[in-house]
């Protein structure tokens, strides 16, 4: 793969809306092909009991769209981007957790009603039915981890052992497959309705499989990566560069990022993702880390020659999302590996801000001057304490942005650094009416 590539404005939608025109336009022909299966349904023995088997649709199509947002289906990350992706399974484990209360608390109560009974008696009675337990089972392991997924629970667990209950969610995906297409219900009410669930799940389960599994260890095996060098950039920053077979072949973007693990050097399980911090050029890949945790910290000491597996290229910050001819490229901090990436590869007007506390403290300050010349932009590096002197230093204000890049409105805007950071230029973005398609972030989190 070449360094540079073609990044004229495109005609018609651009990547990211028809990303999530499609994701979203396919969410509702779904809901309305599940309204119908139960509109067409024979009728429930009661109207609560009714709701409940409604509710119990709608979450088996909630659970199958959470594992379509987590699967790393290609064509959407290029286009929506994994950070995205990520936050909106996030946002509708929340819509899970409360069918996943609801749909056996009507469940019961309409039984319960139907018979005369109690709720904790058809509780006994279908609890004694397996695919029912499954389903149970199924219910209990989603309450759990939606509990330990709270921020205050969150903060309390170690890594391992918030991964191990997360693993378990595929232990409840099992068991609510097989009781939904083991019980005779609305999901089995005719052979369209049940061809139409067979397919739902094999899609999403094999989009799963294919991307975190399949795809991952095919990649590897072919381009066998592998530390190539390390390079010390600051007292706590480090670049390490990786080799590997094939690279050309590799469909790697400047702005992208891989999630590595450097086999023998620290624990198996461990993988962080780093932004490529140079356009890939076919030959070697570079990341770039500040140490801020202990595997980061690590990277300053991995050997040379060391096994490394690394998944992707993931998201949709590159040059594919542009609308624009002119593009104003901002980055804080670390967040300047991708932005660096991203001028290598620039066309048409750029400016760079560069948002550091200190000259000393800005990581690839040499190269960007560098690129910077090369590719005739323009370069900011904006230093000092947000907030201190007279006037206060906010360099990120919407005023300060207009001063900087006037025409910042007839630009594409990519943004990368700490979360505050990015929050701010964002508002002022805003405020400066930057339409949203014209504006890209990467958050801090994934990016770096």
């Amino acid at each position: 793969m070449t360094a540079a590539h073609p990044a004229a404005a495109p005609a018609g939608l651009s990547p990211a809306l028809t990303g999530r025109v499609v994701l979203w336009s396919v969410v509702a022909l779904n809901v309305l092909i599940v309204e119908t299966v139960f509109l067409t349904a024979d009728p429930a023995k009661n109207a609560v009991l009714g709701f409940g088997k409604w509710l119990g649709l709608h979450l088996a199509l909630v659970m199958i769209l959470q594992l379509v947002l987590v699967a790393r289906i290609g064509w959407l990350d290029r286009r929506i981007g994994m950070d995205r992706l990520t936050s909106w399974h996030r946002w509708t484990g929340f819509t899970l957790f409360w069918l996943v209360l609801l749909h056996p608390t009507f469940v019961l109560l309409g039984y319960a009603g139907e018979y005369n009974s109690t709720p904790l008696k058809e509780f006994k009675t279908l609890s004694g039915q397996l695919p029912v337990l499954l389903g149970m089972l199924a219910a209990g392991i989603v309450l759990v981890a939606a509990g330990l997924s709270v921020r205050v629970a969150r903060r309390r667990l170690s890594y391992e052992a918030w991964h191990t209950v997360h693993l378990l969610l595929y232990v409840a995906i099992v068991f609510a497959l097989i009781h939904q297409l083991t019980e005779v219900s609305t999901f089995t009410s005719s052979p369209l309705a049940e061809a139409y669930w067979w397919a739902l799940w094999v899609f999403a389960l094999g989009s799963l499989v294919v991307g975190r599994i399949v795809l991952p260890l095919v990649r590897n095996a072919r381009h066998q990566f592998r530390v190539a060098a390390v390079v010390p950039e600051a007292d706590n920053v480090v670049s390490v560069y990786v080799t590997g077979k094939h690279l050309d072949k590799l469909p790697a973007r400047a702005g992208q990022f891989m999630i590595w693990r450097f086999l023998g050097h620290g624990r198996w399980w461990e993988a962080n993702p780093f932004s490529l911090s140079a356009a890939p050029d076919g030959r070697t890949l570079r990341l770039t880390a500040k140490a801020v945790g202990t595997a980061s910290a690590r990277l300053r000491t991995v050997p040379v020659g060391t096994r490394v597996f690394a998944e992707g290229p993931y998201g949709a910050f590159t040059a594919l999302s542009r609308t624009k001819p002119a593009t104003l490229l901002i980055a804080g901090g670390v967040g300047i590996t991708p932005i660096r990436a991203l001028l290598e590869e620039a066309t048409g007007p750029t400016t760079v801000l560069y948002r550091a506390a200190t000259t000393e403290q800005a990581v690839l300050l040499g190269e960007l001057r560098n690129l910077a010349t090369s590719r005739g932009a323009q370069l900011h590096v904006l230093t000092g304490r947000t907030g201190a002197g007279t006037p206060p230093n906010t360099p990120f204000a919407p005023e300060n942005l207009l001063a900087l890049v006037p025409d910042i409105t007839d630009r594409d805007v990519y943004v990368c650094g700490p979360a505050a950071m990015t929050d701010a230029v964002l508002r002022s973005l805003r405020a400066l009416k930057v339409p949203a398609a014209q504006v890209h972030s990467e958050r801090f989190s994934l990016a770096s």
